[in-house]
């Protein structure tokens, strides 16, 4: 009994870990590529939250039927933001960006709080209480529905990042953003494109993540928190670090939660963290500035 219950926690940590993973994804897909920070990206998460909230208050969508509309307003808030702040702080000193970003994630958070309220709001769908059973495992219906959309979509971007031209600019402007502007790539369309693309990710992630946790103005603020140690847990600006990063963190919680105590879950994937940290202080797919 006990060796199902922890095959059930690892399941869940698993379920959780690919939400994790597509949040990171866009965090260093926008570090990556801008060599920015950006602290206000859980809390993008959250507008996205707010959004599929109020698509099923409005007109009786669940999170599934309004993915796509999260997800198009997030990249289209990431173009405009791009545009209109970030563009401007690019080659600012860090402690600029940091303190802009910060700015930006006070703002999200006073907005949100001034326009839908302090309140818990939570989406209640007709798979909420939904399980999916794998032999004697189960694993609730929204939680395996994000799994699986998180990992498609991560799947999907990564091909758009190997395949089309977009794509390739956008690693080519992350590795080299001189080289890539001698070869004619337009780099300010790229941030733009890239910073678009990393709000999507959260955008995605925010109603997916709406149907099994509560919305709230300070709801972003644990997946910010997430999403960077899981970013230099797999090396920063790594697409694979990022996947396999939220993915560890999230089995670890869970893990740490069954074993030892709920309440103290962030206590395991740290620790985990600065272990690996220790033995390989750039991540576990970072190169080293001399690399």
């Amino acid at each position: 009994m006990d060796y199902l219950l922890a095959v059930q926690a690892l399941v869940d940590g698993l379920a959780l870990g690919g939400v994790y993973s597509l949040v990171s994804i866009g965090l260093t897909l926008i570090y990556g590529t801008l060599d920015i920070v950006n602290f206000a990206h859980g809390d993008f998460m959250m507008i996205g939250m707010y959004v599929a909230y109020m698509l099923n208050v409005a007109v009786g969508f669940d999170p599934l039927q309004s993915l796509f509309i999260c997800t198009s307003v997030l990249f289209v808030i990431g173009l405009a933001v791009e545009r209109g702040l970030i563009h401007y702080i690019l080659d600012a000193p860090p402690a600029s960006q940091i303190f802009v970003t910060f700015g930006l994630l006070i703002a999200l958070e006073s907005v949100a709080l001034i326009i839908w309220g302090p309140d818990y709001r939570v989406i209640r769908t007709s798979y909420s209480l939904a399980d999916v059973r794998i032999g004697a495992i189960s694993i609730s219906a929204p939680r395996a529905i994000s799994f699986v959309i998180s990992l498609m979509f991560s799947g999907l971007l990564y091909l758009f990042l190997a395949k089309t031209y977009l794509g390739r600019a956008i690693r080519a402007v992350s590795q080299h953003r001189e080289g890539a502007m001698l070869v004619g790539v337009d780099i300010h369309q790229t941030y733009m494109v890239a910073f678009g693309l990393g709000l999507a990710c959260v955008g995605i992630a925010g109603a997916l993540v709406s149907s099994f946790f509560y919305i709230y103005p300070d709801a972003g603020l644990a997946y910010t928190l997430v999403a960077f140690v899981v970013c230099v847990l797999g090396g920063m600006g790594s697409f694979i670090g990022a996947l396999i990063g939220g993915l560890i963190i999230g089995v670890t919680e869970s893990l740490t939660g069954f074993f030892i105590l709920p309440a103290i879950k962030e206590l395991g994937s740290f620790t985990v963290f600065i272990l690996i940290l220790l033995f390989k202080p750039t991540g576990l797919f970072g190169r080293s500035i001399r690399e």
